[in-house]
Parts: C-alpha cells; sequence; structure tokens
C-alpha cells in the first residue's frame, strides 16, 4: 500500500463511520455515553478535512510531496485526539500515532508493515487503557485481528489476503462481545447488565479494519 491508498482508507472509513453513526450510538447508549456514534463521525470527518486541506495547499505551492505513511497516519491521530471526545479519541489518536511509528521512513507498506503498524497499535491502546483481552473493548476485535494477520503472513498470504483475515477476525471478535461482561470502562459500571450487548469500541474498530481490506483489496485490483 502506498500513501494514495491510506488516504483513500481514510475517507472510504470515514464515509461509513458517518453511514453507521447512528447504530454506533445506539450501541453506546446501551452500554456507554451514547456518543461513539457521534464523536467518531465528527474525527473522522475532522481527518478528511485536514486531507483536502493538505491536497489544496501542496496545489498552491506547485504539488508539494505529500506525507509518507507514517506523516498521514500521525496527522489522522492528532486529529482523533484534538476533536474525539471520551475515551475513543486518545485511545483510537495513540494507535493511529503508534502505527505511523512503526513506519518510520517506509514509502510503501509491505504486508508484513501492515502487520507491524497494528501490532503496535494494539500496544498503544492496551497501554493506555490498561486492557487487554476478554474484558469488552476494542482489544476484543483488534487483538483477533492480529492473530489472523500474523497467521496469514506466515502462510505466505499476499497484502489483500492478510488485510481480509484481520477484518474477517475482527467481525467475528466485536460479535464476541456480546456475551462478555464488561471489566473496563464506562460498560464496566453496568455489571452483568452490560452482558448481551455488542461492544461500541470493538464495532468501530472492525468498521476501521474493513474498510481498509476493502481499501487494500481495491488497490491491489
Amino acid at each position: 500500500m502506498t500513501t494514495d491508498d491510506l488516504e483513500t482508507w481514510l475517507r472510504l472509513a470515514a464515509d461509513r463511520l458517518h453511514e453507521s453513526a447512528g447504530e454506533l450510538t445506539k450501541l453506546d447508549q446501551a452500554i456507554g455515553d451514547g456518543d461513539h456514534g457521534t464523536n467518531m463521525d465528527r474525527g473522522f470527518t475532522a481527518i478528511v478535512a485536514k486531507l483536502d486541506a493538505e491536497r489544496d495547499n501542496g496545489a498552491a505551492a506547485g504539488g508539494g510531496s505529500p506525507p509518507d505513511p507514517a506523516g498521514l497516519l500521525r496527522l489522522a491521530g492528532k486529529t482523533l485526539i484534538s476533536t474525539v471526545g471520551g475515551a475513543a479519541g486518545p485511545l483510537y489518536g495513540t494507535a493511529f500515532l503508534r502505527a505511523g511509528g512503526a513506519l518510520a521512513d517506509r514509502s510503501e507498506l509491505s504486508a508484513a508493515d501492515g502487520v507491524a503498524a497494528l501490532e503496535a497499535a494494539i500496544g498503544g491502546i492496551a497501554g493506555l487503557g490498561k486492557a487487554t483481552i476478554g474484558e469488552k473493548t476494542m482489544l476484543d476485535a483488534l487483538t483477533p485481528a492480529l492473530e489472523a494477520a500474523r497467521a496469514a503472513l506466515a502462510g505466505g498470504g499476499d497484502g489483500p489476503a492478510v488485510l481480509a483475515a484481520a477484518a474477517d477476525a475482527a467481525q467475528a471478535g466485536a460479535a464476541a462481545t456480546i456475551p462478555m461482561l464488561a471489566t473496563k470502562g464506562r460498560a464496566s459500571y453496568l455489571g452483568e447488565r452490560s452482558i448481551g450487548h455488542q461492544d461500541p469500541g470493538a464495532t468501530s474498530s472492525a468498521l476501521l479494519l474493513r474498510a481498509l481490506a476493502d481499501a487494500g483489496g481495491a488497490s491491489s485490483s
């Protein structure tokens, strides 16, 4: 994947988060603050605005060099931290910043680079949120995604295959949060009443990885 592919992903993710804002908010109303959908929509709308501004500035300067993949992910991370409220902004923002840090000096990304970036993103989320898998959080989608991506890579899968495996596992992981008891975040205050509801953060994580897989698959065709 190139910087252009990553930009395509961020724009596609923004569209899908906008379309899914109501669903995410409904999930969050059941076990959280009820603002996850609107927060994620606002954050990614701001990312698209930053991308548009970068393009306009580059055109005005005579077509200056676009940011590299790491720079693009850092831009997204900083934007999320500054625009998204609640826990999602710092968590997702840190994930993007850590992913960018793992891709320093890369102009194009291999499947192995993608796995390394996802691993770094998860490490940032786990460290900031002091969470682990099984606590009904976004890690319950992201950790299985990383495991599936590693397995696909080890099996000789190319970039699209690795991304598709990660997206499938994330979707299954998000669904698997339904019977879980929440032990982290606002949902943990509900105790056993958190059981039976899908975690909104895991759901948005799965949505982001599906958009990435779709963007990556389109770039290879």
